[in-house]
């Protein structure tokens, strides 16, 4: 393959819009929240899926599918669902229109926080917070900070995945194994699982974003 060829295919994958979500990944998206929803005013009612079932007509294996989000109810079976558990039929939407928020934080408005490093001077601003949407997944923006009383602290370990964007200074950053060195404009994605943190602070003040994203149940 050319470098001509190589930047070609690279300009044709850029055309891809990232913002928009496929129609397939938006369905999957409504079916999770439906399903939720489905479970959700089952056990309200104190009725087992085969209970429900029975009151319905629809089998069990129906039943566990739609509740699992793993297929897309017609109307009909979603009103029959809706007179068997009394609820309106727009209820089961609730939970895929309820997530569609936004958060948005002025400039020096993050609420500042106490987490593990902060006993190594790490400063954690926590820049909003978005509660576990249709997908059952949790997302924590924090601006950090590392001046010259911070300490390095490379021994943090959570459940999740986590994303590094530098902004200022530069840290050898360790996850794992390997050491990477971050400079504005890096960024690192990495299963937070592994002990990671900022080995070496060769340049200060330095800031990154920390954003943290994990299941709703972690």
């Amino acid at each position: 393959m050319t470098a001509d060829t190589a930047n070609a295919k690279t300009v044709a994958n850029l055309t891809q819009n990232p913002h928009s979500m496929r129609t397939e990944e938006r369905e999957k998206v409504l079916e999770v929240a439906i399903g939720k929803e489905v479970r959700a005013f089952r056990r309200q009612k104190g009725l087992t899926v085969a209970e429900l079932a029975q009151i319905t007509g629809l089998s069990i294996g129906m039943l566990s599918k739609i509740e699992n989000g793993n297929i897309s109810p017609s109307l009909t079976t979603l009103q029959t669902l809706a007179n068997a558990l009394s609820v309106p039929l727009t209820s089961f939407f609730r939970r895929f229109e309820e997530r569609r928020e936004a958060v948005h934080t002025k400039s020096g408005e993050g609420v500042e926080l106490e987490r593990e490093g902060t006993r190594a001077n790490h400063q954690y601003n926590l820049l909003g917070h978005i509660g576990a949407n249709a997908s059952g997944v949790i997302v924590e923006p924090y601006l950090i900070t590392l001046n010259a009383e911070s300490d390095v602290f490379p021994t943090f370990q959570h459940g999740g995945i986590e994303t590094i964007y530098m902004l200022e200074g530069k840290v050898d950053y360790r996850h794992g194994e390997g050491v990477y060195p971050l400079a504005p404009g890096d960024t690192l994605f990495f299963d937070a699982d592994a002990p990671h943190g900022p080995e070496k602070l060769v340049e200060l003040p330095a800031r990154y974003l920390s954003i943290i994203s994990y299941p709703q149940n972690a």
